[in-house]
This record gives C-alpha cells, structure tokens and sequence, in this order.
C-alpha cells in the first residue's frame, strides 16, 4: 500500500502542483485548505506525513501542529511557508515538526523530507496512550489570554450592535517598514473581546490599546513583553469605519502594507462578510475640548495642534502643509460611515519622500516601501504613480487619524481638528483622555 500524504495549504495552486509531484512519485494524497478539516482528514485517515502550511484562514499552522501532535505524537509534519522566518522555523520545530521548509518549495527537496519523514515515522514508538483530541484553538486562546477589552472613561452603551467577521482569512504582502514577507490571519471573536494582536510564533497578546503603543516615527507600532507589531494604523481604520468591535489578527512583526492604504483591508472585510451580534456597543463620547499642541507630521512651519470635541459623529478636519509638488491641503470628512469611507478614504495611500530614504534607511525604515505601495514624492513632482485624488495627501493623513483613535478600544463619537500633526499626536491626544478623566 502506497503511504498517505495530507497537504494542508490555503493556495490551491500549491496543493495541486504538490500533489502532482508526490502522486508521480508513488504516495497517494489528500488536500484541504483548512487547518480544522486537516485535523478531522487526520483522524479519519491516519495520513503517513502532513505537509502544513503556517499560514492558513481559520487554524494557523502552529496551531494546528499543535493540535496533530496532540492528536498523535507520533506524526510527522513538515511545515512549509512563504512569508515566514526563522524565529517561526525554530518555534515549529521545537513544537515537533519533522521538517521546515521555504516557499516556493523546491520539489526535490520536498520528495526528500517525505522520505524522511516516513523512516522516523516508522522509528518513533509512542510511550503511553494518545493523547486527547485537541482543544478548539479559540478555547486555548480565551484561557491564555484576556480578551476583555479594557474600560476607559466617557463610555456610552448606544444602539449599534458590535460586529465582527462573518468568517477567518488570510492576507499576504510586504511590510512597509520591516521589507519583510509577511502574512496576517484576521479570525472572528466573540462580543465583548475588542481588537487583539497575536504575534506568531511567540504566541504573544498585544491588544490594540494606547497603553501599549511603543513607537509613533512613521508609522504606529505596538509591542508587548519586547514584541512588537507595526504599521497598525491602516487596518484599524478600516475595522472603525466599518464598526468591527471583536477580532482577532495574528501576524508577525508587521501588518502587510498591500497598496499603501486601507482599500484592500476593506475589500477583504467586505468580501468575508461582516455580522451584527447581539450585544449593543459601547462608544467614548467626547464630553468636552482636549488638545495637544503637535510635534509635525503635517508638513509646515504653522502652527501645530490637534483638538477633540463633542459632536454626535466622529468628524474629521485635517490641514497639512508641505513643500510642493505636495502644497497645502485641507479636507472635512464625516460622519464615519462605510461607505462614504470606502468611497473618500480608504483608497488614499501612505506617501514618503525622496529626500528623507536616506534617513529612514539609517533607522530601518521604510525598507518594504515599493513602487506600487506608497506614493514616492519628488523635489518637483510624484515619482512613480498617478494620484487618485488631487488632495490625497490628506485624504491619508485622516485615515490615519482614524485607525490611531480606535486604539481606545472602542469607537468614538468626537470631532477631531487637525494642523500639520502625525501619529504621535494621534496618541498623545488619547494618553491625554486618559489622564484627565
């Protein structure tokens, strides 16, 4: 009888290419896509050796190592990843992988490791019985971790319900600032759990609160316990606008950048689908003015400031000031709604210029910025792409401002005036909620 291969990979393309390459070499195989129904394959069909991929939609791959070796000690999974690194190689290992191996996978060297991982399977003798099946990851997760988003002042229950996805998925691209491969696994929580961080493979909690926000020079990073998760801001902008309370983005080192703006964040929202639950939400209603005086971001040498005040939405009104091809620029946007969002927002692209790559590159900045992810500003012209919007400058810098204030933890009803600010503005303002309430 041929020995039994089970590929776990979310690219279809993968599971048939290396599908066909095994089957050529004598093993028969099975194929999903998902790391929960590889679990149930597994114990259905006693599979000789698991390909696994790191990241996958519902079960990420250290989970669902975790759960096969639960499942078996004795089985021998090969786990295999384009946007991973060596810190994941070693944790998968040390889990009790057999093998680890780098996309795109040289076809050789898989059939190799399945040969190896068929001699130590037969080797391996298990000592006591198997152990139980695996605990549901997200039970593992709610006793690991406190998902309870954390209580800040000005809170209102409103109408709205909280929301969350409909359903798991994956994202891949580069980091802006790390130029790194990089993925993200956006999974549904329940209500009452707020927006939380996993870094894989570290398996590190870093919720998405001010209270752990680290750095703010170009982009917003958090960190917890030394992990950091950067460029934050992009899709937290995309979660408050569309009024997703409850999820949970496990990721290493730093979001993907995609396209330098939040569309593609929201075309995943919208393709997975978004669900009311049935709990009301709660909201931080602004109660009174609050300012810090900014530190740049904005461009300029006017005057630099940013306010918070009451208002029954959360309004927007920004003004930068930069050098041409840039200029000055001002825009008003509000109320917050998805769609006027999607339409006016989202597609605004990150921007950097020339003149400043030598000094991001000294800071390890900037490294993952690419042609076709940023805006790349000239002395005297836009570089390398068509702007969408005349004014789309600005249109960035407000999109930002909205993905910064979700780190409150909940969204906001507030009018925010802006004057030649940045990020660390954006956090400042809110350290300062805290501290006067």
């Amino acid at each position: 009888m041929s020995e039994l291969v089970l590929i776990v990979d979310d690219e279809p393309g993968i599971l048939e290419a290396l599908s066909s390459v095994l089957s050529d070499e004598g093993f028969d195989t099975l194929c999903t896509e998902s790391g929960k129904e590889a679990i149930e394959l597994y114990r259905s069909r006693r599979p000789d050796v698991v390909f696994l991929d790191i990241w996958l939609p519902d079960w990420d791959g250290l989970e669902t190592l975790q759960a096969l070796r639960e499942t078996d000690p004795t089985a021998a999974v090969i786990m295999m990843s384009g946007h991973g690194t060596t810190s994941t190689a070693v944790k998968a290992l040390k889990m009790g992988a057999f093998d680890y191996l780098e996309k795109p996978l040289s076809y050789g060297q898989a059939v190799d490791s399945v040969q190896g991982a068929i001699a130590y399977r037969r080797r391996v003798s298990v000592s006591g019985p198997v152990l139980a099946a695996a605990m549901h990851p997200e039970d593992r997760l709610t006793a690991d971790f406190d998902f309870t988003p954390p209580e800040v002042p000005l809170l209102r229950t409103s109408d709205v319900p909280q929301r969350t996805i409909a359903q798991s998925t994956v994202l891949y691209g580069l980091g802006l600032h790390s130029g790194l491969r990089t993925g993200m696994v956006i999974q549904p929580l329940p209500p009452n759990s707020g927006i939380h961080f996993l870094s894989l493979p570290t398996n590190t909690h870093v919720p998405a609160f001010v209270g752990v926000v680290a750095e703010t020079s170009y982009a917003t990073t958090l960190q917890n316990k030394d992990v950091g998760i950067k460029t934050v801001e992009h899709f937290l902008s995309a979660c408050h606008a569309y009024g997703i309370t409850n999820v949970l983005v496990k990721v290493h080192g730093e979001l993907p950048v995609l396209d330098g703006s939040a569309i593609e964040f929201c075309k995943t929202l919208s393709d997975i689908g978004i669900v009311d639950q049935d709990e009301p939400r709660k909201e931080i209603v602004i109660d009174r003015m609050y300012r810090v005086d900014g530190d740049g971001g904005g461009g300029g040498d006017g005057e630099r400031s940013l306010t918070l005040e009451p208002s029954d939405e959360f309004e927007v009104s920004y003004v930068l000031d930069y050098p041409l091809p840039v200029g000055r620029q001002s825009c008003e946007y509000g109320p917050l709604k998805q769609a006027t969002y999607l339409e006016e927002i989202a597609p605004a692209r990150t921007f950097g210029f020339v003149k400043d790559l030598a000094m991001m590159n000294e800071l390890g900045l900037g490294t993952g910025g690419r042609l076709d992810n940023c805006i790349l500003v000239g002395e005297d012209d836009i570089i390398n792409t068509d702007l969408r919007f005349p004014d789309e400058f600005v249109r960035h810098k407000i999109l930002d401002v909205i993905g910064d204030l979700y780190l409150l933890g909940y969204p906001m009803r507030g009018r925010v005036t802006a004057s030649l600010t940045g990020h660390r503005d954006n956090i400042s303002i809110l350290r300062k909620i805290l501290k006067d309430n």
